[in-house]
């Protein structure tokens, strides 16, 4: 039992390390985002920092930007000139210091600064997407069916191997990834295939079963399940030029996003349990894993990472970006910002919503990753 959590010790450090630096990665894109857009409205960053905590090395650029290395490689961050909580935000300003102070930019260019860092990991995300497309092309699986499981949904509906899927519910499909994606995000619903079969288009109805399923990652997930397969061997490999590379690079980063919003919105209803939602402990093991599956696999999980932190920091919560958004247009509507006591409050829910929402996905990262098990075998 010692050494068996001996082991379990040592894959967890293995996967702390890859994850600090995917962290670290997407992180510091999300930063440059907002460091660019802010030198080019014209505002001093004073502290450009890849980490947190007590300063391990760096160096200040002619702009009086200070560049470091913190001690703790938990993310990073960008301070700026005139920022809520700068000291300078709190006193007058002379005429040049004012030209510099984020502070005092156009409710337009402050929101240009906040809303770059989320767009830096989209358009980060799209163009290795892109990249990946370019090098090893874009696997596709034809919608045709290859075989049906014995006693599966797809079984009962009455559907047979050779039909070519054309639609769901009214979705059109183009290939084997959009039934499965289809499929995924359709719990406990009733699905309506039209097949061709032959020179017929037959319309069938199959429920799917929710069964427990390991992703690529090695995660135990419960999903809807047709129970079908693509003809062994039918997955071709579509090559792409630059412009059609970014094109689907754009589509499936759009396909990611819309999956994230309907599964947040199953959570919502019930519809979809709530224990799918991971946080650092299980990212951190899928960083690992991805690590283990080879670069393509680790470049994946990067632009993941970098999709999923960009489209979180838009949602419309004080501490967030998108809370930050939501404060600038309420300040363009108005023309003039909401009281101090109005954005304390703002940030106080944000804050309490934020470590809720991160004391959730821990618990959930606890139970998934067996960790009290573990504990438990360390004094057995």
């Amino acid at each position: 039992m010692v050494e068996h959590s001996v082991g379990l010790l040592s894959g967890f450090w293995y996967y702390i390390v890859i994850f600090l630096f995917v962290l670290t990665v997407v992180v510091f894109v999300h930063e440059l985002g907002h460091y660019l857009v802010a030198r080019w409205a014209g505002v001093r960053v004073e502290v450009f920092s890849v980490g947190f905590g007590k300063e391990l090395f760096g160096w200040t650029t002619r702009s009086g930007t200070r560049w470091r290395v913190s001690m703790l490689p938990l993310g990073g961050y960008v301070r700026m000139f005139g920022e809520a909580g700068d000291d300078a935000a709190e006193r007058p300003l002379a005429p040049e210091e004012k030209a510099v102070a984020f502070s005092h930019k156009s409710v337009g260019r402050r929101a240009a600064i906040v809303a770059a860092g989320p767009a830096s990991n989209f358009i980060f995300g799209i163009l290795l997407l892109a990249g990946m497309f370019l090098m090893y092309g874009q696997p596709t699986t034809p919608a045709v069916v290859g075989h049906v499981e014995p006693g599966s949904a797809a079984a009962s509906a009455g559907v047979q191997a050779g039909d070519r899927i054309l639609r769901i519910d009214d979705e059109t499909v183009e290939n084997f990834q959009d039934v499965q994606q289809i499929v995924r995000l359709r719990i406990g619903e009733a699905l309506t295939l039209v097949v061709r079969r032959g020179d017929q288009e037959v319309a069938l109805t199959a429920q799917p079963r929710v069964m427990l399923r390991t992703d690529v990652f090695g995660n135990e997930v419960r999903m809807p399940v047709l129970g079908i397969g693509a003809p062994e061997g039918s997955t071709e490999i579509r090559h792409h030029g630059v412009a059609s590379a970014l094109g689907a690079a754009v589509e499936e980063t759009g396909s990611m996003v819309s999956s994230t919003f309907t599964a947040l919105g199953q959570m919502i209803t019930g519809a979809r349990e709530s224990t799918e939602l991971g946080g650092p402990l299980r990212i951190a093991k899928g960083a690992g894993q991805a690590a283990q599956l080879g670069f393509a696999s680790i470049v994946f999980f990067v632009i993941l990472l970098s999709i999923n932190l960009g489209l979180i920091n838009l949602f419309p919560i004080p501490m967030l970006d998108g809370g930050h958004l939501a404060y600038y247009a309420v300040e363009a509507v108005r023309g003039r910002p909401l009281g101090p006591r109005a954005q304390e409050y703002g940030f106080r829910i944000g804050l309490f919503l934020v470590f809720a929402l991160m004391v959730f996905a821990t618990r959930n990262d606890l139970v998934d990753l067996k960790v009290w098990e573990f504990l438990k075998g360390l004094t057995s």
